[in-house]
């Protein structure tokens, strides 16, 4: 198990004198501790499998260095690393009992036999495997071969940590949810740092207690499922978590005021200090706009559909051109399209060129 730094790691397919827009990964400093659960979050193409190689050791970075608890491994191969990584597509061997599968690594290492033993016996157990122990690993279900899988990757107690590369992908939607729940209760016990690469954001925001959100090869923002949600540091971590995702509005915004087609809206903090030429928007999530029959003080709407989640309603409203969702609060049934919008000001966020505003 191992602190793991990242400091200014790059990487680029086209050369390290490539300009630094093309490079797969843009410079990225950050720290994840010991015993930590993370996920590595964003749509296909955006760096975090470049990343997730980097730290094994598939690649070599074009720029900076990787630590494990402060010493230098940036040249060292994936074994010397010590790394434990799970793959899209289980890797089992079909010919060897569930049992013989999950013993491989240990035996690969010459661990002693009643070590073995007593390590795959207490895998097999959080996994729910120890019926199918002595059984053939052909003919499995796709699932039971993925807690195989898994259960490789976990079965060494002294890695370094374990890099779970979309490993629920080929999974049925049922059991996913039971391994991704499996998984995170290994983790609570077991108490090695696990990385999780997905472009699920349920599958990062249930299994991991720091989110790491990647767009266009850029850390976007690291933090935890509630401030990811609350407090979205750039447009796209708005846009990309939560279903619908956070309105993101083209506004005029000076002092405590935003203006939106034309509509006035009050800020809970005052920018009187934004960047000229900036690209300004406000961003606010469904959640935090409530639909209302019209009245003082509401921005006059109207509602051009109803979606119905059974848990929650959501209205898509009109505001002149300016589409956005709402949240249509139980028991408010409007009478007709024209509607009225409250929203709450604490969770109204300013951002210049896609970037968050604190505001004072």
């Amino acid at each position: 198990m191992a602190r793991i730094d990242l400091v200014d790691l790059a990487q680029s397919y086209h050369g390290n004198d490539a300009d630094i827009e093309s490079f797969a990964l843009k410079p990225v400093t950050m720290t994840w501790r010991q015993g930590g659960a993370y996920a590595l979050l964003g749509p296909s193409g955006c760096g975090k499998t470049t990343l997730l190689n980097l730290i094994s050791g598939i690649l070599t970075p074009s720029r900076g260095k990787i630590l494990f608890d402060g010493t230098d491994i940036t040249h060292r191969t994936t074994r010397e690393r010590n790394i434990a990584q799970v793959f899209q597509f289980p890797v089992i061997y079909d010919t060897m009992t569930v049992g013989e599968n999950l013993a491989f690594p240990l035996k690969n290492r010459g661990v002693p036999k009643a070590e073995i033993d007593k390590r795959v016996a207490e895998i097999a157990r959080l996994l729910d495997l120890t019926p199918d122990l002595n059984r053939k690993a052909t003919r499995l279900t796709a699932d039971a071969k993925q807690k195989i899988s898994l259960g490789r990757g976990l079965v060494r107690s002294d890695v370094a940590a374990v890099l779970f590369d979309e490993p629920l992908t080929v999974i049925d939607p049922e059991l996913k949810w039971q391994l991704r729940s499996k998984l995170k209760a290994l983790h609570r016990e077991l108490d090695l740092t696990m990385i999780y690469v997905t472009h699920d954001q349920t599958e990062a925001l249930t299994f991991a207690d720091t989110v790491v959100v990647m767009h266009d090869g850029r850390v976007v923002q690291s933090g935890t499922p509630a401030e990811l949600f609350d407090k979205p540091a750039h447009t796209f971590v708005g846009y990309f978590i939560g279903s619908p995702g956070m309105n993101i509005l083209a506004a005029e915004v000076k002092g405590r005021e935003a203006r939106i087609a034309g509509h006035t809206l009050s800020l809970a903090r005052s920018y009187d200090a934004l960047p000229a030429g900036a690209k300004i928007e406000i961003g606010v999530r469904p959640e935090f706009v409530d639909v209302a029959e019209p009245g003082p003080g509401l921005l006059d709407a109207n509602i051009e559909r109803v979606d119905d989640l059974g848990r929650i309603r959501f209205a898509r409203v009109r505001v002149g051109d300016v589409k956005f969702a709402a949240r249509l609060p139980a028991g408010v049934s409007p009478q007709g399209s024209a509607i009225g919008l409250k929203f709450n000001p604490a969770y109204v966020h300013v951002y210049a060129d896609s970037r968050l505003v604190e505001g004072a």
